[in-house]
Protein backbone atom coordinates (compact mmCIF):
# COMPACT_ATOMS: atom_id res chain seq x y z
CA UNK A 1 0.00 0.00 0.00
CA UNK A 2 1.18 3.65 -0.62
CA UNK A 3 0.05 4.93 2.64
CA UNK A 4 2.87 3.48 4.04
CA UNK A 5 5.59 4.96 1.82
CA UNK A 6 4.87 7.93 4.46
CA UNK A 7 6.83 5.96 6.83
CA UNK A 8 10.12 5.10 4.66
CA UNK A 9 13.77 6.22 6.02
CA UNK A 10 14.47 9.82 5.21
CA UNK A 11 10.52 11.04 4.78
CA UNK A 12 10.95 13.63 7.19
CA UNK A 13 7.11 13.03 8.28
CA UNK A 14 7.82 10.12 11.05
CA UNK A 15 8.81 12.84 13.69
CA UNK A 16 5.81 15.26 13.40
CA UNK A 17 2.91 12.27 13.42
CA UNK A 18 4.65 11.31 16.60
CA UNK A 19 4.27 14.47 18.12
CA UNK A 20 0.31 14.36 16.55
CA UNK A 21 0.11 11.42 18.48
CA UNK A 22 1.26 12.53 21.42
CA UNK A 23 -0.06 15.75 21.49
CA UNK A 24 -3.62 14.13 21.12
CA UNK A 25 -3.05 11.72 23.74
CA UNK A 26 -2.46 14.21 26.19
CA UNK A 27 -5.00 16.53 24.91
CA UNK A 28 -7.65 13.35 25.50
CA UNK A 29 -5.95 12.17 28.31
CA UNK A 30 -6.33 15.86 29.80
CA UNK A 31 -9.84 15.74 28.46
CA UNK A 32 -10.91 13.01 30.18
CA UNK A 33 -9.72 14.23 33.87
CA UNK A 34 -11.02 17.55 33.40
CA UNK A 35 -14.55 15.72 32.83
CA UNK A 36 -14.35 14.06 36.07
CA UNK A 37 -14.37 10.48 34.52
CA UNK A 38 -12.80 7.78 37.13
CA UNK A 39 -10.51 5.92 35.76
CA UNK A 40 -10.54 3.90 38.86
CA UNK A 41 -14.26 2.18 37.96
CA UNK A 42 -12.70 1.10 34.59
CA UNK A 43 -8.82 -0.62 36.63
CA UNK A 44 -10.26 -3.98 35.95
CA UNK A 45 -10.50 -4.19 32.28
CA UNK A 46 -7.43 -1.70 31.96
CA UNK A 47 -4.78 -3.33 29.56
CA UNK A 48 -0.97 -2.50 30.78
CA UNK A 49 -1.02 0.35 28.76
CA UNK A 50 -3.42 2.51 30.20
CA UNK A 51 -2.97 1.02 33.56
CA UNK A 52 0.56 2.50 33.12
CA UNK A 53 -0.76 5.88 32.08
CA UNK A 54 -3.18 6.03 35.06
CA UNK A 55 -0.30 4.92 37.25
CA UNK A 56 1.33 7.90 35.88
CA UNK A 57 -1.54 10.51 35.99
CA UNK A 58 -1.41 9.37 40.25
CA UNK A 59 2.18 10.42 40.44
CA UNK A 60 1.41 13.67 38.49
CA UNK A 61 -1.46 13.70 40.99
CA UNK A 62 0.30 13.65 43.79
CA UNK A 63 2.73 16.09 42.60
CA UNK A 64 0.39 18.93 42.30
CA UNK A 65 -1.22 18.27 45.40
CA UNK A 66 2.47 18.53 47.15
CA UNK A 67 3.26 21.56 45.46
CA UNK A 68 -0.11 23.14 45.72
CA UNK A 69 -1.01 23.17 42.27
CA UNK A 70 -5.10 23.68 41.54
CA UNK A 71 -6.09 20.19 39.83
CA UNK A 72 -8.04 21.87 37.46
CA UNK A 73 -5.54 24.02 36.34
CA UNK A 74 -3.11 21.29 35.84
CA UNK A 75 -5.99 19.45 34.08
CA UNK A 76 -6.71 22.31 31.63
CA UNK A 77 -2.92 23.00 30.81
CA UNK A 78 -2.82 19.31 30.12
CA UNK A 79 -5.55 20.00 27.49
CA UNK A 80 -3.90 23.21 26.23
CA UNK A 81 -0.32 22.01 25.81
CA UNK A 82 -1.73 18.17 24.05
CA UNK A 83 -3.37 21.21 21.89
CA UNK A 84 -0.39 22.80 21.21
CA UNK A 85 1.98 19.62 20.92
CA UNK A 86 -0.30 18.09 17.98
CA UNK A 87 -1.11 21.70 16.26
CA UNK A 88 3.02 22.13 16.30
CA UNK A 89 2.83 18.37 14.55
CA UNK A 90 0.74 19.21 11.94
CA UNK A 91 2.32 22.18 10.79
CA UNK A 92 5.77 20.43 10.57
CA UNK A 93 3.91 17.73 8.89
CA UNK A 94 2.54 19.87 6.07
CA UNK A 95 5.44 22.11 6.32
CA UNK A 96 7.56 18.98 5.32
CA UNK A 97 5.60 18.06 2.27
CA UNK A 98 5.46 21.41 0.77
CA UNK A 99 9.56 21.75 1.19
CA UNK A 100 9.84 19.00 -0.82
CA UNK A 101 7.15 19.18 -3.28
CA UNK A 102 8.27 23.08 -3.95
CA UNK A 103 11.84 23.06 -3.21
CA UNK A 104 13.55 26.52 -3.14
CA UNK A 105 9.80 28.80 -2.59
CA UNK A 106 9.94 31.61 -0.77
CA UNK A 107 6.40 31.25 -0.06
CA UNK A 108 4.84 30.10 3.49
CA UNK A 109 2.25 27.25 3.33
CA UNK A 110 -0.56 29.77 4.36
CA UNK A 111 0.28 32.01 0.82
CA UNK A 112 -0.01 28.26 -0.83
CA UNK A 113 -3.44 27.28 1.17
CA UNK A 114 -4.59 31.49 -0.22
CA UNK A 115 -3.21 30.91 -3.58
CA UNK A 116 -4.91 27.41 -4.44
CA UNK A 117 -8.33 27.89 -2.45
CA UNK A 118 -9.09 31.68 -2.68
CA UNK A 119 -7.27 32.65 -5.87
CA UNK A 120 -8.84 29.50 -7.53
CA UNK A 121 -12.10 30.63 -7.23
CA UNK A 122 -11.10 34.42 -8.41
CA UNK A 123 -12.04 36.14 -11.62
CA UNK A 124 -11.57 34.48 -15.22
CA UNK A 125 -9.96 36.91 -17.16
CA UNK A 126 -8.41 36.82 -20.64
CA UNK A 127 -5.14 39.22 -21.60
CA UNK A 128 -4.82 39.29 -25.17
CA UNK A 129 -1.75 40.96 -26.21
CA UNK A 130 2.51 40.64 -25.96
CA UNK A 131 5.90 42.12 -25.16
CA UNK A 132 6.56 43.81 -21.91
CA UNK A 133 2.85 45.56 -21.88
CA UNK A 134 1.58 42.17 -21.44
CA UNK A 135 3.76 40.63 -19.20
CA UNK A 136 3.35 43.87 -16.78
CA UNK A 137 -0.81 43.35 -16.70
CA UNK A 138 -0.14 39.39 -15.45
CA UNK A 139 2.38 40.17 -12.63
CA UNK A 140 -0.94 42.72 -11.40
CA UNK A 141 -3.40 40.10 -12.01
CA UNK A 142 -1.76 37.12 -10.20
CA UNK A 143 -2.54 38.86 -7.21
CA UNK A 144 -6.37 38.34 -7.38
CA UNK A 145 -7.10 35.36 -9.55
CA UNK A 146 -5.50 32.02 -11.14
CA UNK A 147 -8.10 31.99 -13.12
CA UNK A 148 -5.89 33.81 -16.17
CA UNK A 149 -5.66 32.77 -19.58
CA UNK A 150 -2.79 35.18 -21.38
CA UNK A 151 -2.97 35.17 -25.04
CA UNK A 152 -0.06 36.04 -27.00
CA UNK A 153 0.71 36.89 -30.43
CA UNK A 154 3.08 34.67 -32.70
CA UNK A 155 3.93 37.46 -35.19
CA UNK A 156 7.80 38.16 -33.76
CA UNK A 157 10.77 38.11 -36.02
CA UNK A 158 13.02 39.73 -34.30
CA UNK A 159 15.79 38.94 -31.99
CA UNK A 160 16.61 35.78 -30.61
CA UNK A 161 12.41 34.64 -31.60
CA UNK A 162 13.09 35.70 -35.12
CA UNK A 163 16.54 33.41 -35.18
CA UNK A 164 14.63 30.40 -33.68
CA UNK A 165 11.82 30.74 -36.06
CA UNK A 166 13.82 31.41 -38.72
CA UNK A 167 16.28 28.37 -38.51
CA UNK A 168 13.62 25.85 -36.55
CA UNK A 169 10.87 26.79 -38.17
CA UNK A 170 8.89 27.48 -34.49
CA UNK A 171 6.59 29.44 -33.24
CA UNK A 172 8.24 32.21 -32.07
CA UNK A 173 8.95 31.94 -28.20
CA UNK A 174 9.78 35.24 -26.30
CA UNK A 175 6.78 36.86 -25.71
CA UNK A 176 5.13 33.62 -24.15
CA UNK A 177 7.97 32.84 -22.02
CA UNK A 178 8.09 36.22 -20.84
CA UNK A 179 4.71 35.53 -19.65
CA UNK A 180 5.48 32.56 -18.68
CA UNK A 181 7.85 34.11 -16.17
CA UNK A 182 5.49 36.92 -14.93
CA UNK A 183 2.69 34.37 -13.86
CA UNK A 184 5.29 31.86 -11.99
CA UNK A 185 6.57 32.94 -8.56
CA UNK A 186 10.10 31.18 -8.04
CA UNK A 187 12.73 34.34 -8.36
CA UNK A 188 15.13 31.67 -9.30
CA UNK A 189 13.61 29.86 -12.10
CA UNK A 190 12.73 33.31 -13.45
CA UNK A 191 16.24 34.21 -13.62
CA UNK A 192 17.09 31.19 -15.07
CA UNK A 193 13.92 31.51 -17.88
CA UNK A 194 15.30 34.90 -18.49
CA UNK A 195 19.22 34.46 -18.75
CA UNK A 196 20.41 35.26 -21.96
CA UNK A 197 23.79 34.22 -23.63
CA UNK A 198 26.26 37.15 -24.28
CA UNK A 199 28.77 34.94 -26.16
CA UNK A 200 28.91 31.25 -28.03
CA UNK A 201 29.07 30.51 -31.12
CA UNK A 202 25.23 30.12 -31.98
CA UNK A 203 24.18 30.64 -28.31
CA UNK A 204 25.17 34.35 -28.51
CA UNK A 205 21.70 36.19 -27.97
CA UNK A 206 19.15 33.56 -27.02
CA UNK A 207 17.46 33.40 -23.59
CA UNK A 208 17.71 29.65 -21.90
CA UNK A 209 14.03 29.93 -21.65
CA UNK A 210 13.66 30.07 -25.56
CA UNK A 211 15.78 27.03 -25.95
CA UNK A 212 14.22 25.77 -23.37
CA UNK A 213 11.02 25.80 -24.98
CA UNK A 214 12.01 24.66 -28.42
CA UNK A 215 13.82 21.78 -26.94
CA UNK A 216 10.81 21.14 -25.68
CA UNK A 217 8.77 21.21 -28.36
CA UNK A 218 11.57 19.08 -29.95
CA UNK A 219 10.51 16.92 -27.21
CA UNK A 220 6.48 16.75 -27.46
CA UNK A 221 6.36 17.39 -30.95
CA UNK A 222 3.83 20.09 -30.57
CA UNK A 223 4.66 23.80 -29.52
CA UNK A 224 1.39 24.24 -27.49
CA UNK A 225 1.99 21.36 -25.44
CA UNK A 226 5.59 22.17 -24.72
CA UNK A 227 4.14 25.99 -23.35
CA UNK A 228 1.84 23.68 -21.46
CA UNK A 229 4.82 21.56 -19.74
CA UNK A 230 6.86 24.59 -19.21
CA UNK A 231 3.84 25.95 -16.93
CA UNK A 232 3.47 23.02 -15.23
CA UNK A 233 6.91 22.89 -13.78
CA UNK A 234 6.95 26.52 -12.83
CA UNK A 235 3.18 26.04 -11.15
CA UNK A 236 2.08 29.34 -12.54
CA UNK A 237 -0.70 31.23 -11.33
CA UNK A 238 -3.17 30.51 -15.30
CA UNK A 239 -2.49 29.88 -18.49
CA UNK A 240 -0.71 30.76 -21.25
CA UNK A 241 -1.31 30.52 -25.04
CA UNK A 242 -0.72 31.52 -28.28
CA UNK A 243 -3.07 32.95 -30.63
CA UNK A 244 -2.79 30.36 -32.97
CA UNK A 245 -1.01 27.34 -33.48
CA UNK A 246 1.13 28.65 -36.64
CA UNK A 247 3.38 31.37 -36.65
CA UNK A 248 1.97 34.28 -38.76
CA UNK A 249 4.26 36.87 -40.56
CA UNK A 250 2.64 40.43 -39.67
CA UNK A 251 1.77 42.79 -42.91
CA UNK A 252 1.45 45.91 -43.50
CA UNK A 253 0.08 48.65 -45.95
CA UNK A 254 1.19 52.55 -45.07
CA UNK A 255 -0.61 55.47 -45.87
CA UNK A 256 1.26 56.42 -49.17
CA UNK A 257 0.41 52.27 -50.04
CA UNK A 258 3.45 50.85 -49.41
CA UNK A 259 3.40 47.50 -48.45
CA UNK A 260 5.81 46.07 -46.06
CA UNK A 261 6.45 41.98 -44.36
CA UNK A 262 7.86 41.25 -41.04
CA UNK A 263 6.54 42.97 -37.20
CA UNK A 264 10.27 44.14 -36.54
CA UNK A 265 10.35 46.19 -40.31
CA UNK A 266 6.95 47.64 -39.55
CA UNK A 267 7.73 49.91 -37.13
CA UNK A 268 10.97 50.73 -38.49
CA UNK A 269 9.93 52.48 -41.72
CA UNK A 270 9.17 55.68 -40.20
CA UNK A 271 5.57 55.82 -42.08
CA UNK A 272 2.10 55.65 -40.88
CA UNK A 273 0.18 52.56 -41.16
CA UNK A 274 -3.15 52.14 -43.19
CA UNK A 275 -3.98 48.45 -42.16
CA UNK A 276 -2.80 45.09 -41.22
CA UNK A 277 -3.08 41.90 -42.77
CA UNK A 278 -0.92 38.72 -42.16
CA UNK A 279 0.19 35.78 -43.75
CA UNK A 280 -1.57 33.39 -43.19
CA UNK A 281 -4.60 34.76 -43.98
CA UNK A 282 -6.92 34.49 -41.18
CA UNK A 283 -4.85 31.85 -39.35
CA UNK A 284 -6.80 28.94 -37.27
CA UNK A 285 -7.64 30.07 -33.63
CA UNK A 286 -6.80 27.98 -30.63
CA UNK A 287 -10.12 26.63 -29.67
CA UNK A 288 -8.99 26.65 -26.19
CA UNK A 289 -8.27 30.58 -26.69
CA UNK A 290 -12.27 30.55 -28.18
CA UNK A 291 -13.76 28.41 -25.17
CA UNK A 292 -11.47 30.62 -22.60
CA UNK A 293 -12.90 34.37 -23.93
CA UNK A 294 -16.27 32.80 -24.14
CA UNK A 295 -16.09 31.59 -20.62
CA UNK A 296 -14.42 35.25 -19.57
CA UNK A 297 -15.52 37.51 -16.84
CA UNK A 298 -13.43 40.38 -18.36
CA UNK A 299 -11.60 40.51 -21.56
CA UNK A 300 -8.74 42.61 -21.66
CA UNK A 301 -6.90 44.08 -24.74
CA UNK A 302 -3.19 45.56 -24.07
CA UNK A 303 -1.01 47.56 -23.05
CA UNK A 304 1.44 46.77 -25.53
CA UNK A 305 2.47 47.99 -29.13
CA UNK A 306 -0.85 48.46 -30.73
CA UNK A 307 0.14 47.20 -34.19
CA UNK A 308 2.95 44.73 -33.14
CA UNK A 309 1.52 43.19 -30.18
CA UNK A 310 -2.29 43.70 -29.44
CA UNK A 311 -3.76 43.93 -33.22
CA UNK A 312 -1.92 40.47 -34.82
CA UNK A 313 -3.91 38.45 -32.08
CA UNK A 314 -7.17 39.64 -33.49
CA UNK A 315 -5.88 39.29 -36.70
CA UNK A 316 -6.10 35.40 -35.82
CA UNK A 317 -9.56 34.15 -37.40
CA UNK A 318 -13.09 34.01 -35.27
CA UNK A 319 -10.76 36.02 -33.02
CA UNK A 320 -12.84 39.42 -33.07
CA UNK A 321 -16.26 37.55 -33.28
CA UNK A 322 -15.38 35.43 -29.97
CA UNK A 323 -14.73 38.80 -27.91
CA UNK A 324 -17.66 40.52 -29.37
CA UNK A 325 -20.09 37.59 -28.43
CA UNK A 326 -18.20 36.99 -24.96
CA UNK A 327 -20.58 38.39 -21.74
CA UNK A 328 -17.33 39.20 -20.33
CA UNK A 329 -16.67 43.27 -19.59
CA UNK A 330 -14.16 44.32 -22.19
CA UNK A 331 -11.49 46.40 -21.29
CA UNK A 332 -8.69 48.42 -23.64
CA UNK A 333 -5.52 49.44 -21.16
CA UNK A 334 -3.75 52.68 -23.53
CA UNK A 335 -0.31 53.05 -23.62
CA UNK A 336 1.30 55.35 -21.15
CA UNK A 337 3.49 57.03 -24.26
CA UNK A 338 3.51 57.04 -28.03
CA UNK A 339 5.63 54.44 -30.03
CA UNK A 340 8.27 55.50 -32.38
CA UNK A 341 7.23 54.19 -35.98
CA UNK A 342 3.61 52.70 -34.52
CA UNK A 343 1.90 55.62 -33.04
CA UNK A 344 3.81 58.61 -33.12
CA UNK A 345 0.40 60.30 -34.43
CA UNK A 346 -1.35 58.80 -31.54
CA UNK A 347 -0.80 60.97 -29.21
CA UNK A 348 -4.63 60.92 -27.08
CA UNK A 349 -5.85 58.19 -25.51
CA UNK A 350 -8.91 58.33 -28.25
CA UNK A 351 -6.92 58.27 -31.31
CA UNK A 352 -5.73 54.79 -30.41
CA UNK A 353 -9.02 53.64 -29.72
CA UNK A 354 -10.00 55.05 -33.44
CA UNK A 355 -7.17 53.27 -34.66
CA UNK A 356 -8.11 50.13 -33.32
CA UNK A 357 -11.95 50.36 -34.73
CA UNK A 358 -10.82 51.75 -38.31
CA UNK A 359 -8.87 48.05 -38.50
CA UNK A 360 -11.39 45.81 -36.70
CA UNK A 361 -14.69 47.66 -36.28
CA UNK A 362 -16.64 48.77 -33.09
CA UNK A 363 -18.13 45.91 -30.27
CA UNK A 364 -14.35 45.23 -28.92
CA UNK A 365 -14.36 47.72 -26.18
CA UNK A 366 -16.65 48.76 -23.42
CA UNK A 367 -13.83 50.67 -20.97
CA UNK A 368 -10.65 52.28 -21.44
CA UNK A 369 -8.00 52.41 -18.71
CA UNK A 370 -6.50 55.55 -19.22
CA UNK A 371 -2.90 56.68 -17.22
CA UNK A 372 -3.08 60.54 -15.61
CA UNK A 373 -0.04 60.33 -14.29
CA UNK A 374 2.56 62.40 -15.94
CA UNK A 375 6.28 61.52 -16.07
CA UNK A 376 8.89 64.00 -14.42
CA UNK A 377 10.55 66.57 -17.53
CA UNK A 378 13.50 65.05 -17.35
CA UNK A 379 12.30 62.08 -18.46
CA UNK A 380 9.76 63.66 -21.30
CA UNK A 381 12.68 64.91 -22.16
CA UNK A 382 14.46 61.82 -22.85
CA UNK A 383 11.60 59.84 -24.64
CA UNK A 384 11.16 63.21 -26.82
CA UNK A 385 14.59 62.80 -27.96
CA UNK A 386 13.71 59.16 -28.62
CA UNK A 387 10.49 60.25 -31.01
CA UNK A 388 8.02 59.13 -28.21
CA UNK A 389 5.35 61.54 -26.54
CA UNK A 390 2.99 61.19 -23.45
CA UNK A 391 -0.74 59.96 -24.37
CA UNK A 392 -2.89 62.47 -22.94
CA UNK A 393 -6.34 61.12 -21.44
CA UNK A 394 -9.15 63.08 -24.02
CA UNK A 395 -11.74 61.53 -22.01
CA UNK A 396 -14.64 63.22 -23.43
CA UNK A 397 -13.48 62.14 -27.31
CA UNK A 398 -12.94 58.64 -25.25
CA UNK A 399 -17.00 58.99 -23.97
CA UNK A 400 -17.63 60.09 -27.40
CA UNK A 401 -16.94 57.20 -29.14
CA UNK A 402 -19.55 55.03 -27.10
CA UNK A 403 -16.76 54.01 -24.55
CA UNK A 404 -16.39 54.74 -21.05
CA UNK A 405 -13.12 56.11 -20.10
CA UNK A 406 -11.41 55.50 -16.59
CA UNK A 407 -8.65 57.13 -16.18
CA UNK A 408 -6.29 56.56 -12.94
CA UNK A 409 -2.41 57.10 -12.49
CA UNK A 410 -1.02 54.21 -13.52
CA UNK A 411 2.95 54.95 -13.96
CA UNK A 412 5.54 53.09 -12.04
CA UNK A 413 8.37 55.28 -10.65
CA UNK A 414 11.21 54.60 -12.31
CA UNK A 415 13.60 55.34 -15.03
CA UNK A 416 11.22 54.07 -17.66
CA UNK A 417 7.77 55.05 -18.40
CA UNK A 418 5.61 52.34 -17.96
CA UNK A 419 2.67 51.05 -15.78
CA UNK A 420 3.08 49.74 -12.46
CA UNK A 421 1.81 46.43 -12.41
CA UNK A 422 0.60 46.65 -8.81
CA UNK A 423 -1.50 49.73 -9.76
CA UNK A 424 -2.67 48.16 -12.78
CA UNK A 425 -3.91 45.04 -11.90
CA UNK A 426 -5.98 47.23 -8.74
CA UNK A 427 -6.96 49.50 -11.65
CA UNK A 428 -8.51 46.70 -13.68
CA UNK A 429 -10.21 44.98 -11.06
CA UNK A 430 -12.06 48.32 -10.42
CA UNK A 431 -12.56 48.38 -13.84
CA UNK A 432 -14.37 44.48 -13.99
CA UNK A 433 -16.14 45.46 -10.50
CA UNK A 434 -17.79 48.88 -12.43
CA UNK A 435 -18.60 47.09 -15.55
CA UNK A 436 -20.65 44.29 -13.26
CA UNK A 437 -22.43 46.88 -11.52
CA UNK A 438 -23.47 49.04 -15.06
CA UNK A 439 -24.04 44.89 -16.76
CA UNK A 440 -23.02 46.95 -20.35
CA UNK A 441 -23.01 45.28 -23.11
CA UNK A 442 -21.30 45.96 -26.91
CA UNK A 443 -22.98 48.53 -28.75
CA UNK A 444 -23.01 49.73 -31.33
CA UNK A 445 -21.92 46.89 -33.34
CA UNK A 446 -24.41 44.41 -36.08
CA UNK A 447 -22.96 41.31 -37.14
CA UNK A 448 -24.06 43.02 -40.91
CA UNK A 449 -21.82 45.77 -40.88
CA UNK A 450 -19.07 43.58 -41.69
CA UNK A 451 -15.75 46.02 -41.11
CA UNK A 452 -12.90 43.21 -40.80
CA UNK A 453 -12.28 43.62 -44.74
CA UNK A 454 -9.42 45.85 -42.96
CA UNK A 455 -7.76 42.69 -42.00
CA UNK A 456 -8.03 41.45 -46.04
CA UNK A 457 -4.58 41.33 -47.82
CA UNK A 458 -4.90 43.52 -50.84
CA UNK A 459 -5.79 42.17 -54.27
Amino acid sequence: MKFWRWFYPGMGIKRWLFLVLLGLIIFSHGLLLLGNLRLENYTSSLDAYTYAIYSYTNHVFAWAVMNKISIPFLYTLMIAGGLFIASFGIWGWMHSIVKAVTPGSSFSLVDMVYQKRSLNRGLKIVAIGGGTGLSTLLRGLKEYTNNIVAVVTVADDGGSSGRLRKELGVIPPGDIRNCIVALADSELLEELLQYRFEEGQGLEGHSFGNLFLVAMTGISGDFVKAVKALSGVLAIRGKVLPSSAQALTLCAELEDGTLIEGESTISQKGRFIKRLFCKPHKPAPLLEVLQAIKEADAVILGPGSLYTSIMPNLLVNKMTEAIRNSQAVKIFVCNCMTQPGETEQFKTASSHITALERQFGPGLIQYALVNTASPGPRLLAKYRQAGSEFVVADLKEVEALGVTPVALPLLSESEVVRHDFKRLGEAVMKVMMQGFSSNIRPSGYSPAVDREILTDPPA
